[in-house]
């Protein structure tokens, strides 16, 4: 990590917050050997008894990525019967869709897609995009909770596996990417910048996660903080067996994705979204500080390939290349240059994990 977070900070032997605040948080939630065994057990048993006379014990939100892959593999294998749910924004790759089709095929399972209304997404889209901020992945990340529960509720079913994980996950600047269920921040920006009203748009708010979680006693369980996941032998697996294939870096299953995290994040914030991710997994013991130096030397989205994908997403948004780039060369803004509820949001969710005594799991 480094100052490209302008809220970081480095005590006297050159470790920053992030990392000490992942190590602390992930001696409670890392593999334990047969503690963890057991809990995982536990935690089954729990979803198939709440699963009984039901079609599905639980979803498993896919993107054809590893994580979620995964995820769905191991649900089969321990006796689940997972319903896969997939939030189709219009941006998957092309490999992204064929690993998705070949898991569902291999495993059995049955499948929902949840497919946006692309000319509100779009312009939501656009709508980060001109507030200049970094969160361009926020209309994204609050739309897949948001179809995760919708289906999960409508199924009757009490439990959503998530591939999110502190081993590869656990790091994350707020400044990079802020609070997706901020609806007030979320609200501003569309109306300052949007043109169009959104009628069917999925949002996920503290009111939403709210009834879904409390109301509809829907939980979400982290299966990959229990068992002993490394991203590599997970890649491997996945291809032997599933005919996977990478896309290349993390969350890269999305066009758009590839787009913000290596080329316009960096050239826009100088964010490098490999340095969290990187961070994260030597902190795992994945990878070497050496090794993760020498990958950041190599550029984040190949130099050949920039300007047809600039070309690709600026026609997709239905603006001109012009417009893109004048988009990306504009003066950075951050979350606290527009209204939000940041201190509101702060106060609530600490007083729904005291009281439901939940802990949180991520750093940020």
């Amino acid at each position: 990590m480094d100052t490209s977070d302008p809220q970081i900070a480095f005590d006297a032997e050159g470790r920053c917050n992030h990392c000490t605040e992942f190590l602390e948080v992930r001696s409670r939630f890392k593999y334990h050997g047969r503690e963890s065994d057991d809990a995982l057990e536990k935690e089954i048993e729990k979803i198939k008894a709440a699963g009984r006379g039901r079609g599905y014990d639980c979803v498993v939100g896919v993107s054809g990525g590893v994580d979620s892959s995964y995820v769905a593999i191991e649900a089969v294998k321990r006796g689940l019967r997972p319903l896969a749910v997939h939030m189709d924004n219009g941006w998957d790759s092309e490999i992204a869709v064929t690993n998705i089709r070949n898991l569902v095929d291999r495993l059995g399972i049955d499948y929902e897609s949840v497919v946006l209304d692309w000319e509100e997404f779009r312009d939501l889209q656009l709508s980060f995009l001109k507030a200049s901020v970094p969160e361009a992945e926020t209309p994204t990340d609050i739309a897949i909770p948001a179809a995760i529960h919708r289906i999960a509720s409508k199924h009757g079913i009490k439990y959503a596996i998530s591939g999110g994980n502190l081993a590869t996950e656990g790091i994350l600047p707020k400044s990079w990417h802020y609070n997706a269920r901020d609806l007030k921040y979320l609200k501003h920006i569309h109306k300052s910048f949007g043109s169009r009203p959104l009628r069917s748009f999925p949002t996920f708010g503290f009111a939403a996660e709210s009834y879904y979680k409390v109301l509809r006693g829907i939980k979400t369980f982290y299966f990959l903080n229990y068992v002993s996941f490394f991203k590599a032998g997970a890649k491997e697996r996945l291809r032997a067996e599933f005919g996977w294939k990478d896309y290349g870096g993390k969350h890269h299953e999305s066009r758009y994705t590839k787009f913000i995290q290596s080329y316009y994040l960096v050239e826009k914030f100088g964010i490098d979204y490999r340095r969290a991710t990187f961070s994260a997994l030597i902190c795992g013991d994945e990878m070497t500080r050496e090794e993760a130096l020498a990958e950041l030397e190599v550029p984040a989205f190949e130099p050949d390939e920039v300007e047809q994908e600039k070309r690709y997403i600026a026609k997709k948004l239905a603006i001109s290349l012009e417009e893109l780039e004048q988009i990306v060369s504009a003066p950075p803004k951050y979350y606290w240059d527009y209204p939000n509820s940041d201190e509101r949001l702060k106060m609530l969710y600490n007083t729904y994990r005291k009281i439901f005594k939940l802990e949180k799991l991520s750093t940020t």
